[in-house]
């Protein structure tokens, strides 16, 4: 199966997100890309205008996003965190992870990867660590390979936003 056909996990949150980009980009963006077009016109001579030349790559690369954005957003699946089941780490839930080598705790957020954002202590099912998380108990012991060789974690609770 390809990664165009797969479902997009999603929480409430990384869906009105990526709705509000969707919007963002449809309305305000395109209109100011518009704008900066027909200014860049203006100035004559397509084949020398850097101007004309940026704002249509810009205009490239916006659309893709768009398209993708709608592809995900028909592709969602949306995860329900009240009928979720604390009793294995799944999307959606947050866990907190005790480094076992230097006795640090980590709480992270399971998402899919359209909402991952290591900053943010996101990380998507599809990461490294995610992997290795997804289907886990509390008192389970976590092993991810790493470039600088393999850290291990206790995870020692699964709980709700």
């Amino acid at each position: 199966m390809s990664k165009s056909n797969e479902e997009v996990f999603l929480t409430k949150e990384g869906l009105a997100k990526l709705e509000e980009e969707l919007r963002d980009l449809k309305t305000v963006k395109r209109k100011e890309l518009a704008a900066r077009l027909k200014l860049a016109i203006s100035y004559g001579d397509l084949k020398e205008n850097s101007e004309y030349h940026s704002a249509k790559e810009d205009q490239s690369f916006m659309e893709t996003r768009i398209m993708i954005l709608e592809k995900m957003l028909t592709k969602a699946q949306i995860v329900d965190s009240s009928k979720m089941d604390l009793s294995a780490v799944s999307v959606g839930c947050i866990v907190i992870l005790n480094d076992v080598e230097y006795s640090e705790k980590i709480e992270y957020r399971v998402v899919g990867p359209a909402e991952a954002d290591v900053l943010d202590n996101k990380i998507s099912y599809e990461s490294p660590l995610g992997k290795e998380l997804i289907g886990k108990k509390v008192g389970d012991i976590i092993s991810v390979n790493a470039p600088m060789g393999i850290i291990k974690y206790e995870l020692l609770e699964i709980k709700m936003l």
